[in-house]
């Protein structure tokens, strides 16, 4: 539904895309365009006051669901949003009608928003509308008739075994910075985390001993999972040779990966330096920052591991999201087809 590039590729319908607005610096963006200005807008919207209703929805929604604080800021910014949209209608977030949600819609529609955002906000407008319902704000949800756009649903690029290891051999192991990289290259294929895990690593939550690492995950969600053998290698080199050198002053942070600021390392600095790496190792496949995860389930698939296994490793909580990974095993699925089915 979505039209992601009809904005050209700016910066400001990109981030919004990204879900990193309130990060975007908008000094520079040109204001020559429909699809821009709506986008500068939202960018102004983001920093107004918050709405009461909106801050005991958000309040509601991490006490009684733990959900994530980055899912949480998600839900805000819609939130913030939309009610900066309805004042310049002369109407307040709390008595919205179905009209004005679908036309703040088609306005993002228009100005390139992604069918897959648009499903996202209208998904908080629903969860918010029911929260003034049970709080006796409101009688009836404005949303209930509304449906969500459709969504496609995006296969994980495939990527060879020979690409992650032309990868991990990418970082300068002379420096405390490529020690540490590669440290996090490793520990995120290994074990399959996402970014936002891997980057609010304690040092409490990883037991070399065992090879294991206590996770927090979506929803607060607690896993522990195991760490294979060579990321538990370049771990100890890192603890030991590089981390000491990355901090500043007494050690006041205990996260596990620090910056150069000695501050726990964020998720858009890591993103850079791993685009830094795949430059040199000469990689052409498409990547992301969640690249290393998908690689860990499907090349656990592809040498034998079943999807269960995998969906624990994963942290999903319905089978249905890890089954996205099977497409890559085909091969293998065929070939076991063919050794086990009697007419095979």
């Amino acid at each position: 539904m979505g039209q992601k590039g009809k904005c050209g590729g700016c910066q400001v319908g990109k981030a919004w895309e990204e879900e990193i607005v309130t990060d975007l610096d908008v000094t520079n963006v040109s204001k020559g365009t429909a699809c821009c200005a709506f986008f500068l807008f939202m960018k102004k919207s983001a920093v107004s006051t918050i709405d009461p209703d909106i801050e005991h929805f958000i309040d509601s929604l991490w006490s009684q669901k733990g959900l994530a604080e980055l899912t949480l800021k998600a839900y805000q910014q819609d939130l913030i949003q939309f009610s900066r949209w309805l004042k310049t209608q002369g109407r307040k977030l709390v008595d919205a009608d179905q009209s004005s949600i679908q036309s703040f819609l088609g306005e993002r529609f228009d100005s390139g928003s992604s069918a897959r955002s648009n499903a996202r906000l209208l998904s908080t407008l629903k969860q918010f509308y029911r929260h003034l319902i049970r709080s006796g704000e409101r009688q009836d949800n404005p949303t209930a008739l509304i449906s969500a756009p459709k969504v496609n649903r995006n296969l994980p690029q495939s990527i060879a075994e020979s690409d992650i290891e032309k990868l991990m051999d990418a970082p300068d192991l002379e420096s405390a910075y490529g020690l540490r990289d590669r440290c996090m290259l490793e520990l995120m294929y290994s074990s399959g985390l996402r970014v936002s895990e891997l980057v609010g690593l304690q040092m409490n939550q990883v037991n070399t001993n065992l090879g294991l690492v206590r996770l927090i995950g979506k929803g607060s969600k607690e896993r522990v999972i195991p760490v294979g053998e060579e990321a538990l290698y370049w771990l100890a080199q890192y603890v030991k040779q590089a981390r000491p050198g990355l901090q500043r002053g007494p050690a006041i942070d205990d996260a596990l990966f620090l910056s150069s600021r000695g501050s726990a390392i964020t998720r858009q600095a890591f993103w850079q330096n791993i685009k830094k790496h795949l430059l040199k190792a000469g990689v052409k496949t498409v990547f992301s920052p969640h690249s290393l995860r998908h690689a860990f389930a499907t090349h656990l698939l592809n040498h034998g591991a079943d999807l269960r296994t995998v969906q624990m490793l994963l942290g999903h909580s319905s089978l249905s999201t890890t089954q996205i990974y099977t497409h890559v095993a085909q091969s293998r699925l065929q070939s076991l087809h063919a050794r086990h089915h009697p007419r095979g």
